[in-house]
């Protein structure tokens, strides 16, 4: 058994201004990468950025990281930190700015380099990364992962590169800005990330203690995700909180089936991380209970629900349901025949006929026109 999450993790109030000098004493020059607007409303930006001011570390911004991160924006962004001369980067803002400057970190201190290297497992090394999430879900602060979109073979996939922010400063205060959908979406991811780590061929004693840990939490706000009245305060650290936990649980294990799967609803369909994840956990856990009851009415009696019924149920009035069509699941589920890396994941033999199961309960196929 082993236990490896090498960031200096933080939770708490006001973290970044606790943190200032910590901020300040990464390097001599900040490449801030974020996206567009949520960092602006919410106040993570300003305050990362008086802290640099206070410090008198000049900095430069890239806000455009989009949705789902594409390796040409990675590229684009790289360019102007090379020019800038950025030795450290800091990531603002869900997983797509933080998983972002991951590999904008990467290229940037390997300036010889192009987007090509990305995903080409070799040794590189990186500019250190500070990591600020300011949503509930992606647990990136805490984990090595950066999963970019490529165009060019139409995927979305995690480069090969183990890259852990050296300093991650979470604060639940940011989420009071945030629409009530997106925390529903990526408090899915986070739970997402408990479920496939816990039922997974590299779960053991030592790494479940965070999902257990954090499935417990997660329990203890369900019934606030489903009402339409705003979460409070408590609420906001609580899920911040569970998100950084489901990030180190991930850290350990890797993500299983469900993550594989929800990738081609992400690239081909633009459905949201969390609930392309969510859409199949019901069915990935069924499958495992066949083969280990225990484990999956272990998860079930964490988040407090009676069965798998209840469980897919609370999903579903959650984040709703997916239609596709039969050809284009045809597709999807001929692929992840031949995943062998989400297959592997799993706790059991995933068999053909049971992949095809997972796809045809998870998603609705649409009718005939």
């Amino acid at each position: 058994m082993r236990f490896y999450v090498p960031s200096d993790i933080y939770v708490e109030k006001n973290c970044v201004a606790n943190h200032k000098k910590d901020i300040i004493a990464m390097g001599s020059r900040a490449f801030i990468v974020t996206g567009r607007h949520s960092a602006r409303i919410n106040g993570s930006l300003e305050d990362v950025t008086s802290a640099l001011t206070d410090g008198d570390i000049p900095y430069e911004i890239f806000d455009e990281v989009e949705e789902n991160p594409s390796v040409e924006t990675i590229v684009r962004a790289a360019r102007i930190g090379k020019e800038f001369q950025a030795d450290y980067v800091i990531g603002i803002g869900g997983g797509s700015p933080i998983d972002a400057a991951k590999a904008i970190a990467l290229l940037i201190a390997n300036p010889e380099e192009d987007g090509s290297c990305l995903y080409e497992a070799r040794k590189l090394d990186y500019l250190p990364i500070i990591a600020i999430p300011t949503t509930c879900g992606t647990g990136s602060e805490a984990t090595p992962v950066s999963v970019l979109t490529n165009h060019a073979k139409k995927i979305k996939k995690s480069i090969p590169y183990k890259i852990f922010p050296a300093l991650s400063l979470v604060d639940g205060k940011y989420l009071a800005s945030a629409k009530k959908s997106l925390i529903v979406n990526t408090a899915v991811d986070a739970l997402a990330h408990m479920v496939e780590s816990y039922l997974n061929s590299k779960s053991n004693l030592y790494n479940r203690l965070f999902p257990e840990y954090g499935l417990r939490l997660w329990a203890e706000n369900k019934e606030a995700l489903l009402s339409e009245d705003p979460l409070n305060e408590s609420q906001y650290e609580l899920l911040m909180l569970v998100s950084t936990i489901a990030g180190m649980a991930i850290a350990h294990t890797g993500t299983g089936l469900p993550h594989g799967m929800s990738y081609d609803l992400t690239y081909h369909y633009h459905v949201p991380h969390g609930p392309a994840c969510g859409y199949f956990l019901g069915a990935y856990m069924e499958v495992c209970s066949r083969h280990c009851p225990d484990d999956v009415r272990k998860i079930l009696d964490l988040l407090e629900m009676k069965d798998l019924d209840e469980f897919s149920a609370y999903i579903r009035s959650l984040i709703g349901t997916f239609e596709i069509d039969e050809k284009t699941k045809e597709s999807f589920v001929s692929a992840m025949e031949h995943n062998e890396s989400k297959l592997s994941a799993a706790p059991c033999t995933v068999t053909p006929e049971d992949v095809r199961f997972i796809y045809d309960k998870s998603l609705i196929s649409k009718p005939l026109e």
